[in-house]
């Protein structure tokens, strides 16, 4: 078992014994989405680290895109609840970067993919390119795009 998903489990007892509903389920159904990962495909495997932290990732946003939708439909008891779990799965991924720092890590991949020839809104794969790589993890795909495509055009 991969260090992470062990800390996961071992995790998920705690919060059991602690008798802590939330983390609990939020827990349960992390390990689940982290099972179904590894039985996809054709033949099961065991998850590395990294592909296990990008699953935690994906149960975050999916939290946060929840909350919103419950926000902008007036349930704000269950917008608190989605909040209050991706707050759990947040503990359990990389220190997300400011707004200053992904836009200096972008600024200088832009800068370097105008030294190897590459202009305005068509760079922006080269400069993803450059990006991705560095901010992996820590930054959201769509936040990541936003930032590149303003300093492309500004």
């Amino acid at each position: 078992m991969t260090t992470l998903k062990s800390k996961l489990q071992a995790d998920l007892n705690a919060a059991i014994k602690e008798r802590d509903e939330l983390r609990s389920s939020t827990l349960r159904l992390t390990l689940a989405a982290v099972q179904k990962e590894e039985v996809a495909g054709k033949e099961k495997r065991e998850l590395s680290d990294d592909e296990v932290q990008k699953v935690i990732a994906k149960e975050a946003k999916k939290r946060r895109e929840a909350a919103e939708a419950f926000e902008q439909g007036g349930r704000a008891e269950q917008a608190e609840r989605e909040k209050a779990e991706g707050g759990v799965l947040d503990a359990y991924l990389p220190q997300q970067l400011s707004d200053a720092e992904l836009e200096q890590i972008v600024a200088e991949a832009v800068a370097e993919a105008r030294e190897g020839g590459a202009e305005g809104p068509r760079a922006m794969g080269a400069v993803m390119k450059l990006v991705n790589p560095k901010v992996a993890g820590r930054a959201e795909g769509g936040r990541v795009a936003a930032t590149v495509k303003k300093l492309l055009a500004g």
